[in-house]
């Protein structure tokens, strides 16, 4: 391929596209929202928002729904989601309840906890460009909106419950609805309508923003948790390989630290012309981070995988992830490959060791890129190793 992949994304994406496309017969759609929105984040404060809706009917929560996809590959992720035609509007973020009709119909089928027959009808036909972007899900062809039918709905009551509180701030919403069980891709889909805080303060969340902001909401409280759980007694090394993207985590027994780096090769979404691999990574300490981490999305999704494990081992450690992505990743499908990926590795029982030594030379075996230079990323191995020197005087 022109492009340095070995399939092109642009072909596999146009196919799924193009197959969705000409079910749309004119200026209308009708059909069965997982229940899906997108808010958009160009433009802000003023973002275009709307429904996603595919035009086949029943229940199409599959969707909509990250957990469930794990073990499916590019193409049936590409089928599932380029089937969502997008709806879209311009609103400002901090447009209040009642004011808008559209703003008000997209937010209770966000809140929705079935699927919603849903009808648009359009000011043009849909088409446009496709997105192209590693933290959220792709989804197919758009048009502004003339006008939207919602069907009945079905609410989450817990969502619901939440969005009525307009006195509960929305990290304390978010992290009630964690504890209730509720999936975090539903969270974030409500957090995106602005329908958790203190109800003067409440905005759209460009949903790019909602999915890291809850990701790091609900890590950043488990890890308060971590910090107070005695320190596991071997080094752990657990695996995950999905959509050519091979996970190696390194658990260290020591207090809390953290650190996530990615390796994309030639031909991947975020090094696509390149001719050599190219590293991206992120670090904090016991006391965790106060700036936004560089790598974006990723780190924050990891985060909160690894957390929820320790927290429900009642246990703390030192956690390295590794990240290869190879160029059979030949298009982004949203940053919940990551947030699962880990959470996959982390349901399996673990390689245990008693020397570190013994822990690297097995992970670094299972990674292509040589030891060396992981080792010269590592801001976390480097404190470890420098630390032992010091110890063995």
């Amino acid at each position: 391929m022109l492009c340095g992949k070995s399939r092109c994304p642009i072909i596999v994406r146009l196919s799924h596209y193009m197959r969705t496309l000409v079910k749309v017969k004119g200026l209308n759609l009708d059909g069965s929202s997982p229940p899906s929105v997108f808010v958009g984040r160009f433009g802000y404060p003023y973002v275009f928002v709307g429904p996603l809706t595919p035009p086949v009917h029943g229940d199409t929560s599959i969707m909509d729904a990250p957990e469930l996809w794990l073990g499916k590959s590019i193409d049936e992720i590409a089928e599932i989601r380029l089937s969502l035609i997008r709806g879209n509007f311009r609103v400002k973020v901090d447009q209040p309840t009642g004011s808008n009709r559209l703003l008000d119909e997209v937010r209770d089928l966000a809140l929705s906890n079935l699927s919603v027959e849903v009808e648009m009808f359009f000011k043009k036909k849909p088409s446009g460009v496709f997105l192209m972007d590693d933290e959220v899900q792709p989804f197919g062809a758009s048009a502004p909106i003339e006008s939207l039918k919602i069907g009945s709905l079905r609410l989450d009551h817990r969502l619901d419950k939440a969005y009525h509180d307009y006195d509960l701030k929305a990290s304390d919403a978010v992290l009630e609805l964690y504890k209730s069980s509720i999936p975090v891709s539903k969270i974030q889909r409500a957090f995106s309508v602005g329908a958790f805080g203190e109800y003067k303060r409440r905005r759209l969340v460009p949903t790019r923003w909602s999915i890291t902001a809850v990701d790091s909401i609900i890590s950043n409280a488990l890890m308060e948790n971590v910090r107070r759980n005695p320190i596991i007694n071997e080094y752990r090394v657990y695996e995950s390989d999905y959509l050519d993207n091979r996970f190696e985590i390194l658990m260290i027994p020591d207090v809390w630290c953290y650190e996530s780096i990615e390796a994309w090769y030639p031909g991947t979404v975020w090094n696509p012309q390149g001719d050599r691999v190219v590293m991206y990574g992120d670090y904090e300490g016991f006391s965790g981070r106060t700036t936004y981490a560089d790598m974006g999305g990723c780190y924050y999704a990891a985060r909160l995988a690894v957390t929820e494990r320790l927290v429900a081992e009642q246990r703390q450690a030192s956690v390295l992830i590794l990240r290869e992505a190879h160029p059979g990743y030949i298009m982004p499908v949203g940053v919940w490959q990551v947030r699962e990926n880990v959470r996959n590795a982390l349901r399996k029982p673990p390689l245990k060791f008693n020397r570190l030594e013994d822990a690297l030379e097995y992970m670094f075996s299972k990674l292509s890129i040589p030891r060396g230079v992981w080792m010269r990323k590592s801001t976390l191995l480097k404190q470890v190793l420098h630390q032992r020197k010091i110890t063995s005087f």
